[in-house]
């Protein structure tokens, strides 16, 4: 049953939001229609991300885990997981805005980014022979200047509470993935290309990665939802 770990890993991932994505008071199910793009076009740019670090040896797989379906040298389970986890950290994303109306992190939108983006390039900059650190940081503070150059902080502060949020389930999955409870990892990362800073098994890095896919998702998501409002009115 091990060679199911990540694909089962995927399955409950995806199962709770998109059994209560019908629920009335959420109503997820009628926001397909924006989320999907979204996922389509984060997941698109992130493969080709994964692909590329794959084939470098930045990471790899570990078939023990694995159900042995392969596309351009990545596992089916790596395909699915950009479909499961946005899908899951959108609907939390959507959850919050419902149970909190009021935007609580908002005066914090401007001051994230204006400490995140100079402290990530200049992270990047120092550790420009690690690949990991410098491409996933250069990444996550360029979308992070490009969401604000286009939404200002109307949409950060919903984002920043999402995000704190979303990174329990998805540091238990990783946790899980780096081998928090296998006796190897699902993902083995070559650690001369990262920090070597680890939360539990967790690369450190994998909290910015985090960061970049849900706001990526989170800004698409809302600019097609945003221009179906203006439609209507």
């Amino acid at each position: 049953m091990e060679k199911y770990l990540y694909l089962i890993l995927n399955i409950l991932t995806i199962s709770f939001p998109l059994i209560r994505s019908f629920e009335p008071k959420i109503n997820y199910s009628s926001k397909w229609s924006f989320l999907f793009p979204a996922i389509f076009f984060t997941g698109a740019f992130f493969l080709v991300w994964d692909h590329w670090f794959t084939v470098m040896g930045v990471w790899e797989f570990n078939p023990r885990y694995l159900v042995g379906i392969y596309l351009f040298q990545l596992p089916i389970e790596e395909w699915l997981f950009f479909l499961t986890v946005p899908f899951a950290c959108v609907f939390i994303y959507e959850v919050l805005i419902y149970f909190f109306p009021k935007d609580y992190f908002l005066p914090l939108a401007k001051p994230f980014v204006y400490v995140m983006v100079p402290f990530l390039l200049g992270l990047a900059l120092l550790h420009l022979d690690k690949w990991y650190t410098s491409v996933n940081f250069i990444v996550g503070a360029l979308v992070l200047v490009i969401h604000f150059l286009i939404f200002n902080d109307r949409f950060l502060g919903r984002f920043i509470f999402a995000y704190l949020v979303t990174l329990i389930p998805f540091m238990l999955c990783n946790g899980i993935l780096t081998g928090g409870i296998t006796e190897e990892p699902v993902v083995i990362y070559n650690n001369a290309e990262n920090l070597g800073i680890r939360i539990w098994t967790i690369p450190i890095e994998d909290t910015i990665y985090c960061m970049t896919l849900l706001l990526m998702n989170v800004s698409i998501f809302e600019s097609l939802r945003s221009r179906k409002q203006l439609s209507l009115s």
